[in-house]
Parts: C-alpha cells; sequence; structure tokens
C-alpha cells in the first residue's frame, strides 16, 4: 500500500473519531474497563500512549478483548516503538513530534500514522515526505485555533489532528475547521476518574463529546 493510500486511510479513522481520546493506562483491568467506558459512550476509537510499562501490553489485550475499538498507539517516540506497536496489532500510529530519522521509517509503515509537528517548517517537511494528515502538538500552546486557521490557506492540502489543550468547552470549535479531521483530548479521562474507577463519569463524558461530533459533523 502506498503511503498516500495509507494517509488516506489514516484520515478515514480520524473522521471516523471526530473525537479522539488521549488515554495513559497504568494496569491492564484499567485500560479494559476505560476503553469499554469510552466504546459505550460513543467514542469508537483511542489513542493509547506508549507512556507506562503496561502501555503495550495493554495496546495487544485491547486488539484481542475488544475487537470494536479503533486503538492507535501513541507517544510513539522512536523506531523500536513503532515496530513493538506495529507487532502489537495497532490500527494506527501517532508521534508527539517527528524527527527526520522517525518521518522516513513512519513514511514506509504499513499502517496509517498521523505525525506530530508544531510548526509550518517541521508540517512542510512532513508533507515532502508524503504526509497529509498530522498531529498539531501541543496544539493550544502553539497557537490553537488562530494557528489552524493560519495554516489553512498556505496548507490548503493538510489535515490536522489538533491535540493538547483541548477540552470539551472548546471542541466544537476546533472540530468546526476545515482543515481539522479530528480532535484529541483527555477530558473524557482524567487521571482521577480512572484512578477511582468512576467509569460511568468516562461514559458520561464520552456521551457528551460524540454528541459535540454529531452536533457539529452531523
Amino acid at each position: 500500500m502506498s503511503i498516500e493510500a495509507r494517509q488516506q486511510k489514516a484520515e478515514q479513522l480520524l473522521r471516523a473519531a471526530g473525537i479522539l481520546p488521549v488515554v495513559t493506562v497504568h494496569t491492564l483491568d484499567e485500560a479494559r474497563r476505560v476503553s469499554e467506558a469510552l466504546l459505550a459512550g460513543g467514542l469508537p476509537a483511542i489513542e493509547l500512549t506508549l507512556r507506562t510499562p503496561v502501555a503495550m501490553e495493554a495496546l495487544a489485550m485491547l486488539k484481542r478483548e475488544l475487537p470494536d475499538i479503533v486503538i492507535g498507539a501513541g507517544t510513539v517516540l522512536n523506531v523500536e516503538q513503532m515496530q513493538r506497536s506495529i507487532d502489537a496489532g495497532a490500527d494506527f500510529l501517532v508521534t508527539p513530534g517527528t524527527t527526520a530519522e522517525m518521518a522516513d521509517t513512519l513514511a514506509a509503515a504499513p499502517v496509517p500514522v498521523v505525525p506530530g509537528a508544531a510548526t509550518p517548517t517541521e508540517l512542510l517537511s512532513l508533507m515532502a515526505r508524503g504526509f497529509r494528515v498530522c498531529k498539531l502538538f501541543p496544539a493550544s500552546a502553539v497557537g490553537g485555533l488562530a494557528m489552524i486557521k493560519g495554516l489553512a490557506g498556505p496548507l490548503s492540502e493538510l489535515k490536522l489532528c489538533p491535540t493538547g489543550g483541548i477540552g470539551e468547552d472548546t471542541a466544537a470549535d476546533y472540530l468546526s475547521q476545515p482543515n481539522v479531521a479530528c480532535i484529541g483530548g483527555s477530558w473524557m479521562v482524567p487521571k482521577a476518574w480512572l484512578d477511582a474507577g468512576e467509569w460511568d463519569k468516562v461514559r458520561e463524558s464520552s456521551a457528551k463529546a460524540a454528541a459535540i461530533v454529531s452536533r457539529v459533523r452531523g
């Protein structure tokens, strides 16, 4: 499959998600319960960060036990993590930023990839390698909506997944931008809820997020 085809698939995955919960888990049970709650609330895809020792095992487990959820491996920092994520069954890969070496390897990856960038120069470098779908991170810190609107003209072919600093109150504003395929956020999975096992709150917040997607995207 060409990078063009894989990028089209990445955009399709993100558009189908609308809002991509960014999830960090510390146990397998937590991974299972939070994913079930997100899915029950109407969010069909997650970005599972590789920030904890259990993350890779959780990714493989979720792919076995919850086939209805689309899982992206997030916070992919190097080629080793990329390969391990693919081996574990990740549906797609997400990076917070992208070195030249990583960009070359990701461009040849067998699964859809959403490489991260924070500046127009970084985005142009990724576009030169064939990427047309990128993560803007940390979105609010690098200009938020103003940045996204500013990029729409000169980088008209680029679709973005802004992540970082977006909450329930600003989600609709981001989603309504024509160059935004999806937004990432963690407001529906705060650590306090996960630590307390308050899965009903996760489900309710997810349902509100899904309703935002429906309202904005139709």
